[in-house]
């Protein structure tokens, strides 16, 4: 099986607000981020990334949120989902941390998120 469950929901920040949004979701989720650097913030919360993107273009509320799914090898998975019909939205891209990201859309115009993300522990 390819897909490993959902694991990431990143929401993009306008960059000057990056760390009062850190402070915030620290103090809301009793916790400080696991992964923490200028370009990408990550909580683990019960299993699941909730991530901030510092974003220096227009940040549009209700259109700045991202699902990603976990995967074991982004490569494999992203020439599946394009030999089944999606199409790239964006490149194989590595964030930092060994972290790769993709987007494609699917046959139906949905945006689908994948992330291979080496450093990321499921919570038990």
């Amino acid at each position: 099986m390819m897909f490993q469950g959902l694991r990431t929901v990143i929401y993009r920040i306008p960059a000057e607000n990056i760390k009062q949004a850190t402070d915030w979701y620290a103090k809301v989720l009793g916790k400080a981020p696991y992964f923490e650097e200028s370009f990408y913030v990550g909580f683990n919360v019960g299993g699941f990334e909730l991530g901030l993107d510092p974003s220096e273009g227009k940040v549009i509320r209700g259109d700045n949120i991202q699902a990603y799914w976990g995967v074991q090898n982004i490569q494999e998975t992203l020439s599946l989902c394009l030999k089944l019909g999606a199409t790239t939205d964006s490149e194989i891209r590595e964030v930092g941390g060994n972290i790769k990201v993709a987007t494609v859309r699917d046959p139906f115009g949905n945006l689908l998120g994948l992330i291979e993300n080496p450093n990321f522990k499921i919570e038990t």
